[in-house]
């Protein structure tokens, strides 16, 4: 499939990742339906002009590629409930956060309905959720993760990197969805956890005129959807607990540390910390 050949686009959550997505598709030229469970959400696409109308089930049979950008569980009761109405031999992909429940459930179901089901996750957003804060270059230049049913059909993949041409993905990593759900538990979850357990501290509430570039970085994703992180975390739970207690861990070294008033320890976890970063950015 070349990128020209897709020209009907379907959408699914008008989220801050699903109207990005809508945006980017738009802007090159597609033709996009849309649907989301709020109406008046909808109605501001299709008022932008960015959406064409609603995406309805008989319109799934229209559309070449069907993104699907909500919740975990939402993902798999829509496959579920509209399984006969994607397009024979269609592309339709989720953009979540975690694979192994989805992809396991829908990798079935595409294979019996007679689609093609390709999990994928941008690794693009910002702190802020929702249509308003959405734009079609959300994606440029970002990495897309990859959770293919089969790693050897090279034709799939080629057709996935094509049909999202329009968002202009900076790279493309393929990746087994057990492998995502351990990395991401890592590089994303346990990040959320920290930042948002961090600003319980009774002293944040003094911050003002005390934080500048650190207290910034690592509070940055304490503010978030709380509702859809609560879903992500629990489906991912085994990997991520296995990182809190990694963490508790190390951190419970650098307290024994200072309990000892053990410079030359502390100074060494210190310097263990600053190169593996080196080790890690080099």
């Amino acid at each position: 499939m070349s990128a020209d050949k897709v020209k009907t686009v379907g959408v699914v959550g008008l989220g801050l990742i699903g109207s990005s997505f809508a945006k980017a598709f738009h802007e090159s030229g597609c033709k996009v339906y849309a649907y989301d469970a709020d109406s008046s959400v909808l109605l501001m696409g299709k008022i932008a002009g960015f959406v064409k109308d609603e995406l309805t089930s008989d319109r799934l049979a229209d559309c070449d590629l069907v993104l699907i950008c909500i919740y975990p569980q939402g993902t798999i009761d829509y496959v579920k409930a509209n399984a006969d109405k994607f397009r024979k031999g269609g592309l339709v992909m989720d953009t979540g956060g975690i694979k192994r429940p989805v992809c396991e459930a829908c990798f079935k179901i595409a294979k019996k309905s007679g689609f093609v089901f390709v999990g994928t996750h941008p690794m693009a957003g910002n702190k802020y959720s929702g249509m308003k804060h959405s734009r079609g270059s959300l994606f440029k230049g970002a990495p897309l993760v990859i959770v293919p049913p089969s790693f050897d059909d090279m034709k799939l993949i080629d057709r996935v990197k094509a049909a999202m041409a329009p968002a202009e993905f900076g790279s493309f990593m393929l990746s087994h969805a057990d492998k995502h759900d351990q990395m991401i538990a890592f590089t994303s979850q346990l990040a959320h956890v920290v930042s948002n357990a961090y600003v319980k501290s009774p002293t944040a509430k003094e911050h003002h005129g005390f934080s500048a570039g650190s207290y910034k970085d690592l509070t940055r994703v304490a503010w978030l959807n709380s509702q859809m992180w609560s879903e992500l975390f629990l489906e991912n739970k085994d990997n991520l607990m296995n990182e809190i207690d990694s963490l508790i861990g190390e951190l419970k070294k650098y307290k024994d540390a200072m309990q000892k008033d053990d410079r030359e320890g502390l100074q060494k976890l210190l310097q263990e910390g600053s190169d593996r970063k080196a080790e890690l950015d080099g």
